[in-house]
């Protein structure tokens, strides 16, 4: 029975911001589940035999080879017998980078049977073998390490996207599961471009695929996601700006997305061009802005829509102010005879008053 640190954290290391990859993965050479049970470790693979340490919680995955016999990333038949090499394993991961081990400590010299290493020199992502198209999963990874990477200068290699195109047009691409698809967005929307995950998607004709609901912008603007350290939340309603409140509802139900991604999406797309022209609008039609989209409520979240209309290029300094003002109304100043009618009155005078002294 042999270890090897495998993926992640091999290939962040080399790339210098080994800070950046917390978790270890490990293959297991030569053993079986049996013998890893009886070690202590904890099961948790259904598929396929993976394993938490006793101790540390680190994944450790049996050796494995693999056979298609179905579509989507479940259509696998797996081998773990104990006489499955480490170079076997290997090479059946997506990517070169990704297919680099190591001593289970981090010692010793790399076994880097698919020149990974050349290729994070080459600042390049490029796939094992041709098996990668047997996965689906794989063209939303390898878009998604493109926008990770991208600051560094990698691209992904011609004929790698040769191959997603391929994934696309075989219909692999339509095994994706919903869940699988929203996580590897969010993951994208963390990095440093998050517009390169979309771009490559296009450029593959995933895209359209993966997202029937949504209308193709021409030459839509991804790069407006590129903000350092923007809020998740931000970057996907950023990303549906454009579309209506129906087709994000479709998408959102198709991807089982969070309801705050929803529902922040659903109000920028619906108010962003009312923001637009603020001052423009009747106090009434104002008033119906700040309910509707809960500002006056929900400060947090009205927060995160005011920074994706920000992005979107809109003066919301005007918007702030007056949500202060209607904010700092106080029930007790009114006469309390009819409390509803008298706050609806006190902020629409309120208003009136704002927006003829901001023209």
């Amino acid at each position: 029975m042999k270890e090897f640190l495998v993926g992640g954290a091999i290939r962040d290391r080399i790339l210098g911001i080994a800070n950046e990859s917390t978790e270890k993965d490990f293959v297991v050479v030569g053993s079986s589940p049996e013998e890893m049970s009886s070690l202590g470790f904890r099961q948790v693979g259904k598929e396929f035999p993976v394993f938490l340490h006793p101790e540390t919680k680190d994944e450790y995955a049996l050796a494995r080879i693999e056979r298609k016999i179905g579509r989507g990333y479940k259509g696998f038949a797996f081998d773990t017998a104990n006489s499955v090499t480490l170079e076997q394993d290997l090479s059946r991961r997506d990517l070169t980078i990704n297919a680099i081990a190591q001593n289970k400590d981090g010692t010793g010299e790399y076994i880097d049977p698919f020149d990974g290493i050349e290729d994070l020199k080459q600042k390049k992502l490029r796939h094992v073998s041709d098996a990668f198209t047997e996965d689906p999963v794989r063209v939303l990874r390898t878009a998604r390490f493109a926008s990770r990477f991208d600051y560094l200068g990698f691209t992904v290699d011609p004929k790698t996207l040769d191959l997603m195109r391929k994934m696309v047009t075989s219909g692999e691409v339509d095994a994706l599961t919903p869940e699988r698809v929203f996580k590897e967005i969010s993951l994208s929307m963390e990095s440093k471009s998050p517009s390169v995950f979309f771009e490559l998607l296009m450029e593959s004709g995933a895209y359209q695929r993966l997202f029937p609901m949504l209308e193709v912008v021409q030459n839509q603007n991804f790069q407006m996601l590129d903000v350092p350290d923007q809020n998740p939340e931000v970057n996907f309603a950023l990303w549906l700006s454009n579309q209506s409140s129906t087709n994000i509802d479709l998408l959102c139900e198709h991807l089982k997305c969070p309801k705050d991604f929803q529902q922040i999406a659903e109000l920028v797309s619906t108010w962003h061009q009312f923001a637009s022209e603020f001052l423009n609008h009747s106090p009434q039609d104002v008033l119906n802005f700040f309910l509707k989209s809960d500002g006056l409520r929900r400060q947090k979240r009205f927060e995160i829509i005011l920074t994706v209309f920000d992005n979107l290029g809109i003066n919301t300094d005007q918007i702030v102010q007056l949500q202060v003002l209607l904010n700092s109304i106080k029930i007790s100043d009114l006469k309390n005879l009819n409390i509803a009618q008298e706050l609806l009155e006190e902020r629409l005078s309120v208003i009136t008053r704002f927006l003829k002294s901001a023209k």
